[in-house]
């Protein structure tokens, strides 16, 4: 099964969440406060449940500290419920944005569906057979490095369809300009994120050519681009 990180000072909380999750076969780790979390998330697990209001380190800290080099999905817990929470929350990183008191079966219900997702991402990206992702009409094949639409093949450039793989292995996420720059760029590129837009463009102008009634790379306002989820 997966390995789950759950870093929250709720002590009880914590205890809770793990009994669970570890009933359901997952191997759970935990951090109490945020420095020892930003310590375990290095050790790569399969998801991440990250509490907001921690001392000292907060959870917003956490996920900018790590999120660069720890690409499994991330959900927010938090007592706060307004919407610049939420937004800044997705801004950084985050997939996923629980509202503290929860249910505890929603949660659960939320933590799987995230596993399903990234499972599928990784098979498709690693199965040697058949590497390709379907959403509606377009097919990203990553073996061959092509995106079809309706059968047809679109013509991208190298970088864009490093965007394209990026974004469709993680649909629904949303990745700031900064994130695709480095992740696609590298740290050390001359330049600056401005580019991606650019290259946003060109994909999307090149898909409504084949497709017009479809947008598959939406814009979130304030934040950067998210895959849709089309099926």
């Amino acid at each position: 099964m997966s390995r789950i990180l759950i870093i929250d000072d709720e002590e009880e909380l914590v205890s809770l969440l793990k009994d669970s999750l570890e009933k359901k076969g997952h191997t759970v780790w935990t951090a109490l406060n945020g420095e020892e979390g930003i310590k375990k998330a290095r050790q790569q697990p399969d998801l991440i449940i990250l509490d907001i209001m921690m001392p000292e380190v907060d959870g917003f800290d956490v996920c900018r500290c790590i999120r660069d080099e720890v690409l499994c999905p991330i959900i927010f817990l938090s007592a706060k419920q307004s919407e610049t929470d939420r937004i800044k929350g997705l801004a950084l990183g985050g997939d996923d944005y629980v509202v503290k008191p929860f249910s505890l079966g929603e949660l659960t219900a939320r933590i799987e569906a995230h596993l399903r997702r990234e499972n599928r991402a990784l098979y498709l990206n690693t199965c040697g057979r058949r590497p390709m992702i379907n959403f509606k009409n377009l097919t990203v094949d990553l073996k061959e490095r092509q995106v079809r639409i309706n059968g047809n093949l679109i013509a991208l450039t190298k970088r864009e369809f490093d965007i394209v793989e990026l974004l469709s292995l993680h649909p629904g996420q949303v990745f700031s300009k900064d994130q695709i720059y480095e992740k696609i760029w590298g740290y050390d590129a001359e330049g600056d994120s401005s580019t991606v837009a650019e290259h946003v463009k060109n994909i999307r102008a090149k898909f409504a050519k084949a497709e017009p009634n479809i947008e598959y790379i939406s814009t979130v306002w304030g934040i950067g681009y998210r895959w849709e989820k089309i099926r």
